[in-house]
């Protein structure tokens, strides 16, 4: 955790005027967020809180495609070594100031450089320079043809801050977005406060203000959704989703998304720096069996690619389907026929099907003789331990991408800034990579990531378990919330309460 996090975790109370009278959803969710710092966090809980109050340049819509934030419209140059972006003027951040190219150009400074440890860095590695010849246009120069670049460019981890804001060291202590809500309070693990942006350039909010409690207990979330203490909820356990649909007065909104369900080897330890031995894992592994005992079968299978345009089919990756006698010659052939013990990490709470994941996973390689201890810890501690690539292995929920090079350069290449969680890479998988990041070609782009996909999948440094759903569950007055295979809570911008 950052000082500035560490600061903000004492909690902070800014005064925003509200609207007497004005109608005010009232949210609650199961995790709250561990920092403020858009450029910096990995958790889906701090992503589903930062992403109502900043903006990227751009948006992916409900199908995954580009759509204007402060960017009002980009263009491409025809060599594809230069990306303009042409800012909406009426853009302004929670501070009163406009958003100007500036703001961009620092913004992208900042992550680009090392000092920062942005999350997302390794996406941006291709920007030059970066121009500014007035104050609405912004033109990124490229080492090179970068297609992943534009979707990219939608993550919350690349939100424009204010350059001031960078300027005094202040990002990350204070939430100066340009987004459609305001944090007016915050106090950690306990609730938020959020206030329309009455001078959002999106325009007007369906709310004039978001009211979200942190219940850690989901089935008390399902309580105060029954008893209408709650409008509005985000549900992350398949087994209280699962009960809402019975209650009259509530809905259930599901969309499966591109996150993925992930047991992560450490292939830089011993024995897992042996090809034999993850390929052993792979196959002593039953995903289905996971699936239907961790989330209830509400899912798929998956390997490394989750986007639909360029999706994995298990059947064609190596040993998807669960093969014992092979994993124990496998293991036998490594020199650990007798087996070993190992730790595996997971977080309490994010998946709440982590610790379930883990337990069915340690019985399932107890048949190869490997012995699993696991090691549950509070959300921030496991995000610091899995930054940092201390574990042996680690059960983990992925955010996926709409671009393959996207979702999974900052692991998997040469450059990439998350390499210390992967601790693996070869050159087949760096050139795949960059090939993929090349070609404007849709039909020669699917060869080449399929050929990544099963790559990956048979050198298996991680073992790809399953895709989920995203859940909310509203009252039946809650109107226009849209659901995003991202898992994107953003539709709560246009979102209203009926009378």
């Amino acid at each position: 955790m950052s000082c500035a996090t560490a600061a903000i975790a004492l909690g902070f109370s800014v005064a925003l005027p509200v609207q007497a009278g004005a109608a005010t959803l009232k949210m609650a969710w199961s995790q709250d967020a561990t920092g403020l710092d858009p450029h910096k966090q990995t958790a889906f809980s701090s992503i589903r809180l930062l992403e109502l109050v900043y903006e990227p340049l751009i948006r992916l819509d409900a199908n995954l495609q580009p759509i204007p934030a402060i960017a009002a419209s980009w263009t491409f140059a025809d060599d594809a070594k230069s990306l303009t972006f042409k800012l909406d003027p009426k853009a302004k951040f929670h501070n009163g100031a406009t958003v100007t190219a500036k703001d961009v150009k620092a913004s992208f400074e900042r992550i680009l450089d090392q000092a920062t440890a942005a999350a997302a860095r390794a996406n941006y590695l291709s920007i030059a320079s970066i121009d500014t010849p007035d104050d609405q246009t912004v033109v990124f120069n490229l080492s090179q043809p970068d297609v992943p670049l534009l979707t990219a460019m939608s993550s919350i981890n690349a939100a424009i801050v204010p350059a001031s804001e960078i300027a005094a060291g202040k990002v990350g202590t204070q939430a100066v977005g340009s987004g459609p809500f305001k944090l007016a309070k915050w106090e950690p693990n306990v609730r938020e406060t959020l206030t329309a942006n009455a001078e959002w350039a999106g325009g007007k909010t369906g709310v004039e203000g978001i009211d979200i409690t942190v219940l850690p207990d989901e089935n008390a979330i399902l309580a105060a959704l029954r008893a209408k203490k709650v409008d509005f909820a985000l549900i992350n356990d398949p087994l209280v989703a699962t009960l809402v649909p019975s209650v009259p007065t509530l809905k259930l909104n599901k969309v499966q998304v591109l996150a993925y369900h992930v047991l992560q080897l450490n292939p830089s330890r011993k024995p897992m720096t042996e090809l034999a031995v993850r390929q052993a894992i792979s196959c002593a592994v039953d995903r289905k069996d996971i699936l239907d005992t961790a989330l209830l079968g509400e899912g798929e299978v998956t390997g490394p690619l989750t986007m639909p345009t360029y999706r994995s089919k298990p059947e064609d990756l190596f040993c998807y389907k669960q093969d014992l006698e092979k994993a124990k010659k496998l293991m036998a052939d490594a020199g650990y026929a007798d087996g070993f013990s190992a730790t595996v990490i997971a977080a309490t709470g994010e998946p709440p099907t982590a610790a379930s994941e883990a337990q069915v996973l340690q019985s399932q390689l107890k048949e190869i003789g490997i012995n699993l201890d696991i090691r549950l810890m509070e959300l921030n501690v496991f995000v610091d331990t899995w930054l940092k690539g201390d574990f042996d292995m680690a059960v983990a929920l992925n955010g996926g991408r709409a671009d393959p090079y996207s979702m999974y350069n900052r692991y998997f290449t040469k450059t990439g800034n998350l390499q210390k969680v992967a601790n693996y890479i070869d050159d087949t998988l760096d050139d795949l990579m960059q090939k993929g990041r090349v070609e404007t070609d849709v039909a020669k782009r699917k060869e080449i990531f399929s050929a990544f996909d099963k790559h990956l999948a048979e050198k298996a440094p991680w073992i790809w378990l399953y895709t989920g759903f995203s859940y909310t569950a509203q009252q039946q007055n809650v109107d226009g919330f849209v659901s995003s295979p991202d898992g994107s809570l953003f539709g709560l911008a246009k979102t209203t309460l009926k009378p």
